[in-house]
């Protein structure tokens, strides 16, 4: 049996009001019943548009009731943009965030698709049109909103038959999932289930702004210090394989994407940093991959584990530390001792 549908309107740090209808306040729709990560999500973004600022949420399945409103998501059976239907539940829809990705999209990454910019946007306090933007909006959707619209449409994240070998329910769509009414709950009105799906939009919503902040924060300001040093490399050493960082920042994921966009050749087989706690200098071997633990180039066997005077010796360089077992990694107490060490590894 179907249940009343609720209005209900807060603010992103309060609880919900309860209220009438307002004609001079946006309604956007969703579903009652159960809710996932995907509506909650969407709902708590679409309200961070200057459209849609602090817009009530309409919570019901009654078509009548949907047609009246100013948006709707994950219901309807309808996607029109230029009405703001974001259903993905019809036959036919096979709609994805294009810029190569091919996963099909659910209620949040229509609105992310659409919206996302804008969000991004005001975050940077820059245009739209700012190329930053465009940036961050691809990096987001790769690293948070691709996983929220593969788990809501059922997408294995690996072409195989074989049984996972753990369960993972620490994502964000099942505690997302978890805040739904407990069955045992006496409870179970309209009213409860609204609060809980009040708690699911914070939840997501959370974690989608952490998300977008840690871009803005961290991941953009590490992009442009690699892509700086990578444009430098051959300042470095002419055979362009060796890259200094002039700030320590976290360089691996920018590295393997800029060497991939800037088409790269020959790849970096180096890293050079100052580690922040000794001031000494190290010199790291990249990895063949992202997801690999094996080098595109170790440094040198004879080296690994030996550490100070005995690795000087061996190395015939002076002030060295050490170098790992595994060789992937050295260090020297100086920028020139960690970048003859990274040149000698090249020939040898």
């Amino acid at each position: 049996m179907q249940k009343n549908s609720k209005i209900f309107t807060f603010s992103l740090m309060a609880a919900p009001t309860f209220s009438t209808n307002s004609p001079a306040m946006k309604r956007v729709g969703t579903h009652n019943g159960s809710f996932h990560c995907d509506e909650a999500l969407g709902c708590f973004m679409i309200r961070l548009t200057n459209k849609y600022s602090g817009a009530q949420i309409v919570r019901t399945r009654d078509p009548q009731v949907l047609e009246t409103l100013d948006a709707v998501l994950d219901v309807g059976g309808v996607y029109d943009p230029s009405r703001d239907r974001y259903d993905h539940h019809q036959k036919g829809f096979d709609e994805v965030f294009g810029h190569g990705f091919t996963t099909k999209l659910s209620s949040a990454g229509l609105i992310y698709k659409h919206f996302g910019t804008e969000i991004i946007a005001k975050e940077l306090q820059v245009d739209e049109g700012h190329p930053d933007v465009t940036r961050l909006y691809l990096a987001i959707y790769k690293s948070f909103m691709e996983a929220i619209d593969a788990v809501d449409n059922g997408i294995n994240r690996y072409d195989t038959d074989q049984p996972p070998k753990y369960v993972n329910n620490t994502h964000l769509s099942p505690r997302v999932g978890r805040l739904n009414l407990d069955w045992t709950d006496p409870d179970q009105s309209s009213e409860k289930e609204n609060e809980a799906f009040q708690r699911a939009m914070t939840l997501a919503g959370t974690e989608f702004l952490d998300c977008v902040r840690f871009h803005v924060k961290s991941w953009l300001p590490a992009r442009t210090i690699v892509m700086d040093c990578l444009t430098a490399r051959t300042d470095i050493d002419p055979s362009g394989e060796i890259m200094v960082l002039d700030r320590s920042c976290p360089w691996k994921l920018h590295l393997f994407e800029l060497e991939q966009e800037l088409k790269t050749e020959p790849p970096i087989i180096y890293v050079l940093y100052q580690d922040e706690r000794s001031k000494s200098w190290r010199v790291q071997a990249v990895n063949k991959s992202l997801d690999s633990f094996e080098s595109r180039k170790a440094l040198p066997s004879q080296w690994r584990g030996l550490r100070d005077d005995e690795l000087s010796k061996e190395a015939g360089i002076p002030r060295c530390v050490f170098v790992h077992m595994s060789g992937f990694i050295g260090g020297n107490h100086t920028y020139e001792g960690a970048l003859a060490m990274a040149r000698c590894s090249l020939k040898l």
